[in-house]
C-alpha cells in the first residue's frame, strides 16, 4: 500500500497515516536524503533558537536559504532584504514633498512588500474621498450604537453687551457647532434691543439662531442679574412655545461649560431630566476675606455639586445642591469686585425639557405646571414641576458631571473695542528693528578698557535721531546703565 500524499510529503518511511513504526529497541529512522537531513538540521537549529530569543524565525531562514530568488528579494548595500514587486503600480507624483515615489519598500509582511507613501498624499481627490468615507462610517456607528431616532437640541441662552461677551458666547457657539444633531438657538439679549454686535458673533455659527431683545436692562448686582437671567430664559421658553419648536431644550449659559457627552445624554430624557453639574466658586476669591481651606473643609460639602441622587434600585432619591454658606462673608456684590460668585439655590443648567411639556399637549403628564400660567418672576426652575420624584436623572444616576458652572466677568466700567475689531492704530511697545543702544558701535565701555566710557546723554542723542522709536525713559536710564557695564 502506498502512503498517502501527506505522508508521502514526509521523509519517514511509514505507513499510510504517516506513522513510523516501532520495533523492540523503540523507534528507527530511515535513511534520509541530503536535503532533508540538512532541512531537519536547519529546522532544529531555528527551534532551539526561536525558544531562545522568543520569535519564531524558521520560516523566515528557510525563505532565504532555501526558496527560489527569483522574484524580487534581494539585499541592499545597508544590509536590509527587500521585495520589489514584478509589477509596481505607477503612481502620479503630483509635486509633493518626498520627491520621486520608489516602488520598493522596506516594510516586508510575508511575500509582499508594503508601499509607504509621503505625507501629503499626492492625490487630494483620494483625501478627500477617504474622508468621506470615514465621515460614512461614523455615520453608521451612530446609526447603530448610538440614538436611533435624535431630536434637535434647542439651546437657550442669555446674553448682553460686554467685555467678556466675545469670549463666552463663541465658547458657547463652538460647543453647539461641534453637536451632531440638529440645532435651534434661542439668544435672549438684554437692553432693549437685539445690537449688531450680537448678530455679527451669532452669523459665524451658521446656525439656526433665534436672536430676539429683552427689554430690562443687565443689573450690576450679582443677586439680581442672576434674578434677570431667570426672567430672559422664561422669555425664551415663551418663544418655543409661540413656536411650538420640537425637540429637548437646555439651558446653556454664557460661561459655562459644556461636555461633548451632555448632548447625547439628553436625547435619552422622555420629558423632563436632571444632570449633574460641577460648581467653580473659588476663582474670583484671591483676597484676605476669601476663606480659607480649612474653613472650606469644615463646613462646605465634599463635592460642589448640583445634580440628582438615585437610590439603589436607580431611582431619583433627591437632588443635591450646592450649600453657598461657607462662602457667605466673602461673597461678591457687584460685578467685577473681588470675591466669591454665588450660584442660585438651583441652577437651569442643570435641567433639560422636552419642548412639548411648553404646548400642553394632550399627552403632557400632570406632574408639570402650566407654563401658561406661571409668572416672569419664577427664579427657581424646580417650581416648573408639582413634584420631583418624576424627574429622570442623567449621566449614571448622576454620577457624571456633564456640564461646569462659572462666572468670571469684567468691571462694568472696563474699555474694549466694539466687536473685538482694532480700527484705530495701536501704539508701538516692542519694536520690530532693534534699538540703537543695542548696536555694538554704541556699547558703553569699562572704564580704562578701549574707548572712553560715553554718558548717558549719548543714548538720548542717538535715539533721537531714530524718530520711528520713542524716547528713553529716565526710569530705565540706570537698567541700561547696568546693561553698558556688563557689556
Amino acid at each position: 500500500m502506498k502512503p498517502t500524499n501527506a505522508a508521502g510529503r514526509r521523509s519517514f518511511r511509514g505507513g499510510g497515516d504517516g506513522s513510523i513504526p516501532a520495533t523492540e529497541s523503540g523507534f528507527v529512522f530511515a535513511k534520509l536524503s541530503p536535503a532533508a537531513a540538512f532541512f531537519l538540521l536547519v529546522h532544529g537549529a531555528c527551534c532551539a533558537a526561536s525558544l531562545a530569543i522568543g520569535f519564531r524565525i524558521s520560516r523566515f531562514l528557510f525563505l532565504l536559504l532555501i526558496a527560489s530568488p527569483n522574484p524580487s528579494l534581494r539585499r541592499e548595500s545597508g544590509g536590509d532584504f527587500v521585495l520589489k514587486s514584478s509589477n509596481p503600480a505607477p503612481i502620479a507624483d503630483s509635486g509633493h514633498r518626498g520627491g520621486e515615489i520608489s516602488s520598493r519598500s522596506r516594510v516586508v509582511v510575508g511575500r509582499h512588500g508594503i508601499l509607504i507613501r509621503p505625507w501629503p498624499h499626492p492625490d487630494p481627490e483620494q483625501v478627500l474621498a477617504a474622508y468621506r468615507i470615514l465621515a460614512r462610517v461614523q455615520d453608521e456607528q451612530r446609526f447603530r450604537y448610538g440614538v436611533r431616532n435624535p431630536r434637535r437640541v434647542i439651546a437657550v441662552t442669555p446674553t448682553h453687551v460686554r467685555t467678556f461677551q466675545a469670549l463666552h458666547l463663541s465658547g458657547v457657539m463652538h460647543s453647539l457647532m461641534a453637536t451632531p444633531y440638529e440645532v435651534t438657538w434661542i439668544v435672549v439679549e438684554a437692553g432693549g434691543a437685539a445690537t449688531e454686535e450680537t448678530a455679527a458673533l451669532l452669523r459665524r455659527s451658521n446656525l439656526d439662531v433665534v436672536h430676539v431683545p429683552f427689554p430690562e436692562a443687565m443689573p450690576s448686582e450679582w443677586p439680581e442679574r442672576h434674578r434677570a437671567e431667570s426672567r430672559m430664559r422664561i422669555h425664551g421658553l415663551r418663544i418655543i412655545r409661540e413656536r411650538k419648536l420640537d425637540g429637548i431644550v437646555v439651558f446653556m449659559d454664557e460661561s459655562n461649560v459644556h461636555g461633548a457627552e451632555m448632548f447625547d445624554e439628553i436625547q435619552a430624557v422622555k420629558w423632563a431630566g436632571a444632570m449633574s453639574m460641577g460648581i467653580l466658586v473659588h476663582a474670583g476669591c484671591t483676597g484676605p476675606t476669601c476663606p480659607t481651606d480649612a474653613e472650606i473643609r469644615e463646613g462646605a460639602p465634599a463635592m460642589p455639586i448640583q445634580g440628582p441622587l438615585c437610590d439603589a434600585a436607580g431611582n431619583l432619591d433627591g437632588l443635591h445642591g450646592f450649600d453657598p454658606r461657607p462662602y457667605a462673608a466673602a461673597a461678591a456684590v457687584y460685578v467685577g469686585e473681588q470675591g466669591v460668585v454665588l450660584p442660585q439655590a438651583m441652577e437651569w443648567a442643570g435641567f433639560v425639557l422636552n419642548s412639548r411639556l411648553l404646548w400642553r399637549d394632550p399627552g403632557t403628564p400632570d406632574w408639570v405646571k402650566d407654563f401658561a400660567k406661571l409668572t416672569k418672576n419664577m427664579v427657581n426652575p424646580l417650581d416648573l414641576f408639582h413634584r420631583l420624584s418624576s424627574l429622570e436623572p442623567l449621566g449614571d444616576c448622576g454620577s457624571k458631571v456633564l456640564l461646569w458652572w462659572l462666572r468670571a466677568e469684567a468691571r462694568p466700567d472696563s474699555r474694549f473695542p466694539p466687536g473685538w475689531k482694532i480700527d484705530a492704530p495701536l501704539e508701538v511697545t516692542v519694536p520690530a528693528k532693534p534699538t540703537p543702544w543695542l548696536k555694538p558701535a554704541h556699547r558703553r565701555q569699562e572704564p580704562g578698557k578701549g574707548k572712553p566710557t560715553r554718558g548717558l546723554s549719548h543714548l538720548e542723542e542717538e535715539n533721537s535721531k531714530y524718530g520711528k522709536y520713542p524716547k528713553i525713559n529716565k526710569k530705565y536710564l540706570h537698567v541700561l546703565q547696568r546693561a553698558g557695564n556688563t557689556n
